[in-house]
């Protein structure tokens, strides 16, 4: 063979898969329309022969699953029961702290009482009221008449 067909062979190719890509390139922005996203129509035939049938549990399964249910339900309901309880004992130390305190000096307790806003700082800074929208209707279809000012 000639090597100028060759070569011009090889150059059609590579022409052909440069176009191919630039095509790829130039629609890999765009969305997948809606029908390429439906489940083929020979899948939805052969549902029926897909559909896996569990077998049904016996009885002995469904006691130790809802034994194990309520033993998970006893847990918990005691875990919260636990935490409460710690709450209980912080607050009560804490007020019985707060009393011993205000017996020693009302100032102290006073100072005690105090807010510290450094322990949590929150700052908040944006927009302290929204714009109206434009020909808005309320969920009862009432129409709401934005070119009034908020009163």
């Amino acid at each position: 063979m000639d090597p100028a067909v060759i070569k011009a062979r090889e150059d059609r190719k590579k022409k052909k898969i440069e176009k191919q890509i630039r095509r790829l390139e130039k629609n890999a922005r765009q969305l997948k329309p809606i029908e390429e996203c439906e489940v083929p129509l020979g899948l939805l035939d052969e549902k029926k022969s897909r559909i896996r049938s569990l077998p049904a549990l016996s009885t002995e399964t469904l006691e130790n699953r809802a034994l194990l249910e309520k033993k998970w339900a006893t847990y918990k309901k005691n875990q919260n029961l636990a935490d409460i309880q710690m709450l209980d004992r912080i607050i009560f130390a804490q007020q019985k702290a707060l009393d011993e305190l205000r017996k020693e000096s009302e100032e102290l307790y006073q100072e005690a009482m105090q807010v510290d806003c450094r322990l949590l700082p929150y700052k908040t800074e944006g927009p302290l009221e929204t714009p109206p929208i434009e020909s808005y209707e309320s969920p009862d279809g009432d129409y709401v008449d934005v070119s009034k000012k908020w009163e």
